[in-house]
């Protein structure tokens, strides 16, 4: 018995540890169509890490395919400028709408990514920082936002751990 509650005393232990480990805020669920025309939009980059909000929207991509957003596009790469450190101009997020709205999207997922690195120090630890949105494309109205940080262990990667972030604001926005 006694065997039993170190166990499960250590198991909560380690929950309440990696629970720890990130922080997320978002409006109640967004009641969006996952059967509708969907679109990613270019996501702003607020980091020092090159190509960080286009990592942002590969991963936002393929999640929003995993959870059921079957009709879904994602602006060009060949349309975005061609600046490493993308600040997401007003101009060129009109330019992104305009474009969502030729491919007759209803709802388009945008964001800005503000910490995608490895932190400095003995470990390394991955660390990721994201806004998201997702806007209805007739009217400009945002249906749901939502942000959130996690950095992961030594070991993890950094892919992986914006994986698990991005999903975590992804599923409760989509129910």
């Amino acid at each position: 018995m006694t065997r039993l509650i170190h166990r499960t005393l250590g198991l909560l232990a380690v929950v309440t540890l990696l629970g720890g480990c990130a922080v997320i805020d978002h409006s109640p669920p967004s009641g969006a169509d996952k059967s509708a025309a969907w679109v990613v939009l270019p996501f702003a980059n607020a980091t020092e890490t090159p190509f960080a909000g286009q990592r942002a929207e590969s991963v936002t991509e393929g999640l929003l395919r995993s959870l059921g957003v079957a009709n879904l596009k994602r602006y060009p790469v060949s349309l975005q400028n061609d600046n490493l450190f993308e600040s997401g101009k007003p101009k060129d997020a009109d330019k992104a709408m305009d474009w969502a709205k030729e491919q007759g999207a209803r709802y388009a997922v945008t964001g800005t990514v503000d910490e995608w690195r490895y932190k400095v120090g003995v470990d390394g630890e991955p660390a990721v920082g994201v806004a998201l949105q997702i806007v209805e494309i007739d009217g400009g109205k945002v249906v749901w936002s939502g942000v959130g940080g996690k950095s992961g262990w030594s070991r993890e990667s950094l892919s992986g751990v914006a994986q698990e972030l991005i999903k975590s604001l992804l599923v409760p926005a989509l129910k």
